[in-house]
Formats: C-alpha cells, sequence, structure tokens
C-alpha cells in the first residue's frame, strides 16, 4: 500500500491511499481507496498531483490498470477523474432497507 500526502509549507492540505486490489476480470490492478483534498485547496492541482502519484506506484509494479470509486453526485471529483482520462466501468446501486422511523 502507498500513501502520499500532500504539504503546504507545514500543512497537510491532502493525501491519496493506493493499493493492489483484484479486478472483476481476475487481473490485479491498482485501486485508489482514497483521494481527500482540503476544500481551500481544491483547483490547485493538488489532487492532480496526487493521482499522478498514485499512478507512479502502480506503473513501478508493473501493475496495468488503476481504478478508483466516487459517489455520482460527487461533480468534483468526477470532473477531475474525466479530465485525467479515467472512464466510468461499474454503476454501484443501493436502497435502504429500514423504514423512516428506524
Amino acid at each position: 500500500m502507498g500513501v502520499y500526502v500532500a504539504v503546504e509549507g507545514a500543512e497537510v492540505v491532502g493525501f491519496v491511499s493506493v493499493s493492489e486490489s483484484a479486478h472483476w476480470t481476475g487481473e490485479l490492478d491498482a485501486y485508489v481507496g482514497e483521494l481527500v483534498v482540503r476544500p481551500d485547496h481544491e483547483k490547485r492541482g493538488v489532487g492532480t498531483q496526487l493521482v499522478s502519484e498514485a499512478e507512479r506506484w502502480a506503473a513501478t509494479r508493473g501493475l496495468r490498470r488503476i481504478r478508483l470509486s466516487t459517489g455520482a453526485a460527487n461533480t468534483a471529483a468526477l470532473r477531475l477523474y474525466d479530465a485525467l482520462g479515467y472512464e466510468r466501468e461499474d454503476v454501484t446501486l443501493s436502497k435502504g432497507v429500514l423504514g423512516q422511523g428506524d
């Protein structure tokens, strides 16, 4: 597993974690588990740099693909991943099963 931290001055402004994970095809991929950028540092290239580090981590291990997940309503993240060339591959569905009062 790799964890990369973006620091500005003495402050942490973001981080990314990446690990190996089996793809549904059976191939071993890299998987970004977390990508977090402090809100006041968004749109400054921090996320792009962190994703690049995760991709570099994957490449040094000979992994051919990197995957990640984000919420469908997370438009900022989706724009970033689209701009970086990530393709939408899977759809995750969810449904509440408890009553509203539970």
